[in-house]
């Protein structure tokens, strides 16, 4: 991007929009993809019903998030991938939020165990997954030509990966929708936020969620965390190779 396009660019006003902590708590609620009701939103934000229907009009305004209607009630979620693609980035660089109860204190290991970012898998589960595509060769990392050492993925700095002629083979065999020419890209490098390296995000991340949840694989637990079920254990472990047990 040229000086010149750059000076057009208003990052201030998003990022106040955004740092606003009850449009904060607003827009994490909804990073898993789900479409939430005004009311649940103002509870997570910790503000009231009349209070909460201004923060929701400002992000719908601001293409943040949209509007579903349903009978009387509405339902708001994130306007796109690259918003929840955003949220992820800002929280690799936030401080982590101090623990003050039990309750938090499980949530928060549940979420870093296995959560979903937008519509694919995240945290330990996520970030094992990916290195185990990558080890099986259904996954290559297109690397930079820095001799810099990068803790991702070892020497020369990883920024892309593609699917493989096999990969692809594998992933159809077991349900996965792999569509290269469809309108979303297939594959977006995503840094995980809590555990700092890759996971697999995009057109396949979003298809390999949906079949791991459609086979039972994975369930869903309380707000974004997922849940490793006895069926999927074994499982993840026979066709990637992921001991899920052991992620705990």
């Amino acid at each position: 991007m040229s000086t010149e396009a750059a000076a057009d660019v208003n990052v201030a006003h998003i990022a106040g929009l955004i740092g606003e902590p009850a449009r904060a708590a607003v827009l994490m609620a909804l990073i898993d993809g789900r479409a939430l009701a005004a009311s649940t939103l103002a509870q997570e934000a910790g503000v009231a019903r009349s209070t909460i229907s201004g923060h929701l009009g400002r992000l719908t305004d601001a293409g943040l998030i949209t509007v579903e209607p349903s009978g009387r009630n509405r339902y708001y979620r994130l306007a796109s991938a690259e918003v929840a693609e955003t949220l992820e980035s800002l929280a690799r660089l936030a401080p982590p939020k101090p623990v003050r109860s039990l309750r938090q204190a499980t949530r928060a290991h549940a979420l870093r165990r296995a959560r979903s970012c937008y519509d694919h898998l995240a945290g330990r589960l996520g970030v094992a997954l990916t290195d185990a595509l990558l080890e099986s060769g259904d996954l290559v990392a297109e690397r930079s030509s820095s001799d810099a050492t990068e803790p991702i993925l070892g020497p020369g700095r990883a920024h892309a990966f593609h699917l493989t002629e096999s990969g692809a083979e594998h992933l159809v065999r077991l349900g996965v929708a792999v569509d290269p020419h469809g309108r979303r890209p297939l594959i977006r490098y995503c840094v995980d936020w809590s555990e700092q390296r890759p996971h697999l995000g995009g057109a396949l991340g979003a298809g390999l969620m949906q079949m791991l949840l459609e086979r039972d694989w994975l369930t869903r637990g309380n707000g974004r965390a997922i849940l490793t079920t006895p069926a999927g254990q074994a499982a993840l472990l026979e066709q990637f190779g992921v001991d899920a047990a052991a992620l705990d």
